[in-house]
């Protein structure tokens, strides 16, 4: 039988399908985990102020176009000219103009620089700024950072940077220490000097955490996407197990409420389809069972009716010949030939009867036969030696071929005495004077085949399909002689045998009629077996 889908073991499914649930669940963390990750990027990320400043329409002064570096409202920027004076800004809070000065204090946005400030206070309560300017080269800093402080009136006390200042204005300071701004020169496409100031908005403290929790609700993605993604599987499972044990269950209860069961084409895991092949296995045997006991009661039947048949034919006629001598109707000279007509039905009856009684033993589950080890070949010349005279009287020629080598089988002597009986009863019964009787015995590999036949009348066509069922017999069922059951005991003791008797359909050249008897070859007697 062929399946539309060959699957796994039942095991090996829920494997496959818990790695499978766990891999799609894993993916799904993944994808929202990178949502959630890149969702805070965003919270970090300035504005793309590389791709602004190597923006052509930054030198065309198309400063408009430039807006589209800021990204989430992160940062701004605005446009000094050479003088100080502003000419653009993306937004509010920028200064109108700067100073020189204090544009040289915004930090340089191409330069690796940083400042830390640091706030103090004197023994005295006088006030002390701590200012670190740190460079960066190739991503290391600089093994001496500036140092520099300033008093509360912001003139220069201790160190300083390169710009040889020695003191700030507070809005200088605020541009020195400024951790927001930044700035970088550039010229328009006319050759004029101009700056551009560059704010990033830090997040505070409270926003980030807004920001942050906001994030969070991404993850409130993953129990939809689970329960829906545990709703597919739980359909797939449905699919593959649920359903198959479905229809393996509802061909069992047709099976139990005697439906006929159509052999199903069983899908899903691999118990599944073996016990769905079972099922379809174990209906067919009993359907063939089924067949088979409604066979047997018709051949009971029909057994039944043929019995009542050839019983009731002598009885019938022993009772018309009883009342015709009780009537006075047989004259006294008839009345000799009237008891032997009796006498022969009454025989008749017997040997149906006795006939009937060793059909129904063979026929009996508790039938056994006592097999010997047996020379097939001497046996069959001390049986035709004591059946000679018999053939001899009716006439019947023997035609014999034994080799001398001897054929052990394993033989019930009586019950295959039985079977030689019936066979050479038949022919004797069926064949007139002059008949021809042929037993050749030749052994195979593995088992001996006797031959028995003559040269008789034969067995019609038609009737010799049916010679071994009961009360068939070789020439007109149920008139002529016999009891019809000779041949179906015959049949049932070379089963009981392990071997078989069959009508040879072409028969060897010179016979009408030729039956095989098969046996199995039995092992030669040990040298041990035949010390006395």
């Amino acid at each position: 039988m062929k399946n539309k889908r060959l699957r796994g073991s039942l095991f090996g499914l829920l494997v496959r399908s818990y790695l499978l649930f766990t891999l799609t669940l894993l993916l799904i963390a993944s994808a929202l985990f990178w949502l959630w990750n890149s969702r805070l990027d965003l919270i970090y990320q300035p504005p793309d102020w590389d791709g602004l400043l190597k923006d052509p329409a930054l030198n065309a002064g198309a400063y408009q176009e430039l807006t589209r570096y800021l990204k989430h409202g992160r940062g701004d920027f605005a446009i000094y000219d050479g003088d100080g004076a502003q000419v653009y800004a993306s937004g509010e809070g920028f200064d109108k103009a700067y100073t020189a000065e204090e544009l040289n204090c915004i930090l340089p946005y191409f330069e690796p620089v940083a400042v830390d400030v640091y706030h103090t206070t004197q023994p005295d309560g006088s006030h002390r700024h701590l200012l670190v300017r740190t460079v960066y080269q190739d991503g290391a800093q600089s093994p001496t950072p500036e140092i520099m402080v300033l008093d509360e009136n912001l003139q220069v006390v201790f160190g300083g940077f390169d710009d040889g200042r020695s003191g700030y204005t507070q809005r200088e300071f605020q541009l020195l220490s400024s951790n927001e701004l930044f700035r970088a020169s550039f010229q328009t496409s006319d050759g004029r000097p101009m700056t551009a100031v560059l704010r990033v908005t830090l997040l505070s403290d409270a926003a980030y955490q807004t920001a942050y929790q906001e994030s969070w609700r991404i993850w409130l993605l993953f129990l939809p996407l689970y329960l829906g993604v545990t709703a597919l599987f739980i359909f797939q499972l449905r699919r593959t197990i649920a359903r198959p044990l479905r229809r393996l269950n509802d061909a069992v209860v047709a099976q139990s409420e005697n439906r006929p069961v159509q052999p199903g084409n069983w899908s899903g895991p691999r118990e599944i389809r073996r016990i769905g092949e079972s099922l379809d296995r174990f209906s067919q045997q009993l359907a063939e069972s089924e067949a088979q006991r409604r066979q047997m009661d018709q051949d009971r039947q029909k057994l039944i009716a043929d019995i009542s048949h050839d019983l009731k034919t002598p009885i019938t006629v022993i009772a018309g010949y009883i009342d015709a001598i009780c009537d006075g109707k047989v004259p006294p000279e008839e009345q000799e030939r009237y008891l032997r007509a009796i006498h022969g039905k009454a025989e008749a009856l017997t040997e149906l009867v006795n006939a009937f009684h060793e059909y129904s033993k063979v026929e009996h589950p508790e039938f056994v036969l006592r097999p010997e080890r047996t020379d097939l070949c001497e046996f069959l010349r001390e049986y035709l030696a004591d059946k000679y005279d018999e053939i001899d009287l009716a006439s019947f020629s023997l035609e014999v071929s034994i080799p001398e080598r001897p054929v052990f089988c394993l033989l019930d002597p009586m019950q295959f005495r039985r079977v030689l009986d019936n066979l050479l009863s038949n022919a004797l019964r069926h064949n007139r004077l002059g008949t021809a009787l042929f037993f050749d015995i030749s052994a195979g590999p593995k088992t001996a085949l006797l031959r028995m036949g003559d040269n008789g009348a034969g067995i019609p066509p038609e009737r010799a399909k049916r010679i071994f069922d009961p009360f068939v017999v070789g020439s007109e069922a149920r008139s002529g002689k016999g009891s019809g059951l000779g041949l179906s005991i015959t049949r049932r003791i070379m089963e009981k045998h392990g071997g078989a008797i069959t009508l040879n359909p072409h028969p060897t050249p010179g016979r009408s009629t030729e039956f095989l008897l098969e046996l199995p070859l039995a092992s030669p007697p040990s040298e041990k077996d035949s010390e006395p």
